[in-house]
């Protein structure tokens, strides 16, 4: 039996999205992390699997798979690679349309230069829902490390965040540095640490090493996560250009209790064929 797959990418974070409801697939962490493998797989960041909607007022669900054959809460890049391959489906309404997603309902739209907006979830501040094992103060956490002592804000997305200012984003420890925050017991359920060096109120360039995937070209929900916490702290206006090595990303985020919106661009690879 095979199975048909697609690669696809959003800013240079890649994907395999296979399409479960006109076929029969099943994943689990082993496979997952086999599929991911960039030597004896097909080789992406992550794994998309579409499935029929819960609730048929949603076009579909997907669930992501990390590299490494844990699952994700969130990832938008690959929910933009999921609207392009609604599009290329022939099933994009015309109009914006709502997605089931591991953490929740995700609201997608085509804009009229190809590339796709995205209403993402509400961000958590709270540590509780991080979730992270320490108190802030003022909206930051302080933890001794091996650098000395280190701030930096955190969010959920749907999926834990971390994010630390740094002076030049060309730093060489900062995989070093993402690596000690994902392994820190205060993360209980690990955490995409991200990178930021604030050019201006409008913009900021960001490196992201993600959970279970690594140092990616780009993470759609970690520049989410750095203009909510940077807003929060003061630094950043309500609309953001996000610079990641793999693209340009924008966010726009008018405060708490708001969802942010996410615009960027999606582009299909190749189709493919795998053994089931």
């Amino acid at each position: 039996m095979t199975i048909e797959f697609h690669k696809m990418h959003g800013a240079g974070n890649d994907f395999v999205l296979v399409d479960a409801r006109a076929q029969a697939f099943e994943i689990g962490p082993e496979r997952a992390a086999l599929i991911a493998d960039r030597r004896f797989g097909i080789g992406c960041d992550q794994i998309l699997v579409l499935r029929p909607a819960d609730d048929t007022k949603h076009r579909l669900r997907y669930e992501i798979w990390n590299a490494d054959g844990t699952l994700a809460g969130q990832c938008g890049n690959g929910a933009r690679c999921v609207a392009l391959f609604i599009e290329r489906a022939g099933h994009y309404p015309g109009h914006a349309y709502t997605v089931e997603s591991p953490s929740g309902i995700v609201t997608m739209r085509r804009c009229d230069d190809g590339q796709y907006e995205l209403e993402m979830a509400v961000p958590a501040f709270d540590a509780a829902r991080v979730p992270v094992r320490l108190a802030p103060a003022r909206h930051r956490y302080r933890l001794d490390s091996p650098w000395g002592p280190l701030e930096f804000g955190a969010v959920s997305m749907g999926n834990p965040h971390c994010l630390v200012v740094v002076d030049d984003i060309a730093d060489e420890r900062i995989p070093e540095m993402g690596a000690w925050l994902q392994a820190n017991e205060v993360f209980t359920d690990g955490v995409n640490a991200g990178f930021a060096q604030i050019l201006d109120r409008r913009s900021i360039r960001l490196r992201v090493v993600e959970r279970g995937a690594g140092e990616t070209l780009a993470c759609g929900t970690g520049a989410c996560a750095s203009v909510v916490i940077l807003h929060q702290w003061g630094h950043l206006a309500d609309h953001v250009d996000v610079y990641l090595p793999g693209g340009h990303l924008v966010i726009k985020w008018r405060g708490n209790g708001t969802a942010p919106h996410m615009k960027g661009p999606a582009e299909y690879i190749f189709r493919g064929i795998m053994d089931e």
